[in-house]
């Protein structure tokens, strides 16, 4: 630890652009941590569902969408709050504002969790850079004429080589893993969205054939006869 702090303090210029890349991705983590495990979820969806159902089908629209206005940032809530106030409109509108309110939601989900991924190979990248440049320090020593300072500046080079490596990786590999969770988790929950428009849609189609088959049964009663 003692020579990885040395490394740091002698070539500054080395670690930085490292340990800046490093701090810009733990805060991608955190905050991409917190919007796709705490912001973004819906808590008891299948819940949330049957009261919306429960207030469409009994024609209470309204009361649907102050539901709905009590789950703000959820993008779930959001769709669905969308398609309720489309109700009224044919059902291709309809489609066409989901359409459009899922795609924000989605990229809304999938913002900078990318950028993780490109965080690792920029960390490497800098990590071997700084290798490289410790190799060249390596190889300017062969050039000593004294034995003694050729062993002290080969060892001082070959540390820095292996010291850039290991900050590199040390910021690359918690970066890649984060991405890998954070990505799965941003699927599901993009996965939801979608699933979410379907059934809001699927309710929305419920309460309109009912209504039609009610309509159907008013005017020409239950045997096919005009009313």
């Amino acid at each position: 630890m003692g020579d990885f702090l040395s490394f740091v303090t002698n070539h500054f210029w080395h670690a930085a652009p490292i340990i800046a890349v490093g701090v810009f991705g733990l805060a991608i983590i955190l905050e991409r941590t917190r919007a796709l495990h705490w912001v973004y979820p819906l808590a008891n969806e299948d819940k949330f569902f049957e009261s919306i159902q429960e207030s469409v089908m009994k024609g209470k629209v309204s009361e649907a969408v102050s539901i709905c206005d009590r789950y703000p940032g959820k993008p779930t809530a959001r769709v669905v709050k969308t398609a309720l106030l489309r109700s009224h409109q044919p059902k291709e509108l309809i489609e066409d504002g989901l359409a459009l309110v899922v795609e924000d939601a989605t990229q809304k989900i999938q913002k900078r969790t990318h950028f993780l991924a490109m965080i690792a190979n920029v960390a490497t990248l800098l990590g071997l850079l700084g290798t490289i440049a410790g190799l060249v320090d390596s190889f300017k020593s062969m050039g000593g004429e004294n034995a003694g300072e050729k062993t002290v500046m080969l060892a001082q080079g070959i540390s820095t080589a292996m010291s850039a490596t290991m900050l590199g990786l040390s910021v690359a590999v918690p970066a890649m893993v984060a991405f890998s969770f954070l990505i799965n988790k941003t699927n599901r929950l993009t996965s939801s969205v979608e699933t979410g428009a379907i059934r809001i849609m699927d309710i929305l189609k419920q309460r309109y054939f009912e209504s039609e088959a009610k309509v159907v049964t008013s005017k020409y009663g239950t045997d096919g006869r005009v009313a």
